[in-house]
């Protein structure tokens, strides 16, 4: 298989994690898939394929003392952008899937914040931290109102 094969496989890959993330997030189904860890071997397996073929002595060295000129020459081959993107979707899909638990757990609402985390990552995380404070906020809010007028 093609480093661009495995690229498009990798892609396509995640996309039924995040469809049921987002659309489907009470669905048992989902909280069973999205419960689990073995989602991850597979693009994890890929990233090291990439790594294995691409990390030779001198990008090592590059990437132990990064600079920025030498980050963009090693990610210009095919195989570092291809670990690059795969390290991307790992990630990626490991911060949508704590934003979903997030949401299941705390009856936070997350179709937002997974939007984002799917297309630009810490742009999603930042929503969902957002989210959440605006959610803590108003229930500290329900529950004072509500201890008061008990008593």
């Amino acid at each position: 298989m093609t480093p661009a094969l495995l690229f498009d496989i990798a892609n396509t890959y995640v996309l039924p994690f995040w469809t049921v993330m987002i659309l489907f997030p009470n669905w048992g189904v989902t909280k069973k898939v999205m419960g689990s860890y073995l989602i991850f071997l597979p693009l994890i397996g890929l990233y090291i394929y990439y790594l294995v073929a691409t990390v030779d002595p001198e990008s090592a060295a590059a990437l132990a003392n990064p600079q920025l000129a030498d980050i963009a020459r090693f990610f210009s081959q095919e195989g570092a952008a291809g670990a690059g993107w795969v390290h991307f979707l790992v990630m990626d899909l490991f911060v949508g899937r704590w934003i979903y638990w997030q949401g299941q757990e705390k009856q936070i609402w997350t179709i937002h914040s997974l939007i984002f985390c799917l297309f630009f990552g810490p742009v999603g995380l930042l929503s969902h931290i957002i989210t959440a404070a605006i959610f803590n906020r108003n229930n500290n809010l329900a529950e004072t109102t509500t201890d008061t007028a008990v008593s």
